[in-house]
């Protein structure tokens, strides 16, 4: 049995769970030590048996309490070889722990088979794509602004996909944040707004996919009632009745979501 959870989701902070058994991966840690370890408790989880942390890049809201957390307890961190070395020149990194690029590559880690792809993003950013022992397939994306073909292929033929629905067009470009700011999120280095992940799901459950999770939601420019409703509506405009025919769940921005089964 697989599964996927994440410890917090959304523009304050991001943190993903891949289990089996009692086996785990995380990526990122963009809240404190204190608040992951307590997640971690409340699912019942030792650290030691979390086998790596996979970084997507080097932002605050994905690496935010990594420091502190590898301090006490110093597990591998994988990652472009880009974003280590961000990562070492800020300290966030202490002596003891094992750092390993990833970039483009596949490599086992625990019991785990991890697979990296770029994704398009305004620094060095990856996603991944992530086999379990029993051979079942998630890949989480985070942070792009446009899906390039190489995120396509790579989200194509898995079990459950976590993927990006950042914000809401209509809520961004009315709202509150700085001319400059709105238009970095727009463009094809930001972020996934609700109509591209949408229409990206779509394609993926005419692939076969039929679980998602909705991650990294911006708490000013988005709702999950925004998100779930524009992706609904294009779903049953194609005949597809979530909740019967797919699982979609948009995932808690500073609680532990539900387990999803993949």
């Amino acid at each position: 049995m697989a599964l996927f959870t994440t410890l917090y989701s959304g523009s304050s902070g991001n943190c993903a769970l891949i289990r089996s058994g009692r086996e785990y991966l995380l990526v990122d840690m963009g809240k404190s030590c204190r608040t992951t370890l307590t997640a971690l408790r409340r699912l019942d989880l030792a650290v030691s048996d979390c086998a790596g942390i996979l970084v997507t890049h080097e932002h605050s809201d994905h690496v935010a309490g990594l420091d502190t957390f590898l301090k006490k307890h110093p597990l591998p961190v994988y990652s472009s070889a880009a974003t280590l070395d961000a990562l070492e020149s800020r300290g966030t990194l202490p002596p003891a722990v094992e750092a390993v690029a990833i970039d483009g590559q596949t490599m086992d880690i625990g019991p785990f088979r991890v697979t990296s792809f770029p994704t398009s993003h305004d620094v060095p950013c990856c996603g991944y794509r992530i086999v379990t022992p029993d051979e079942r397939v998630v890949a989480v994306a985070t942070d792009l602004g446009t899906l390039t073909p190489v995120v396509q292929d790579n989200l194509m033929g898995c079990d459950l996909v976590a993927l990006e629905a950042n914000y809401d067009a209509f809520s961004l470009h009315g709202g509150p944040y700085p001319y400059y700011l709105k238009k970095r999120i727009a463009s094809d280095r930001g972020h996934l707004d609700n109509k591209a992940c949408a229409a990206e799901i779509l394609d993926l459950i005419q692939d076969g996919c039929k679980k998602f999770a909705l991650c990294h939601l911006s708490q000013t420019n988005n709702s999950p009632e925004l998100a779930l409703t524009t992706i609904y509506n294009v779903l049953l405009a194609a005949g597809i009745e979530p909740g019967r025919d797919v699982l979609i769940q948009a995932q808690e921005r500073n609680d532990v979501s539900a387990y999803i089964e993949f």
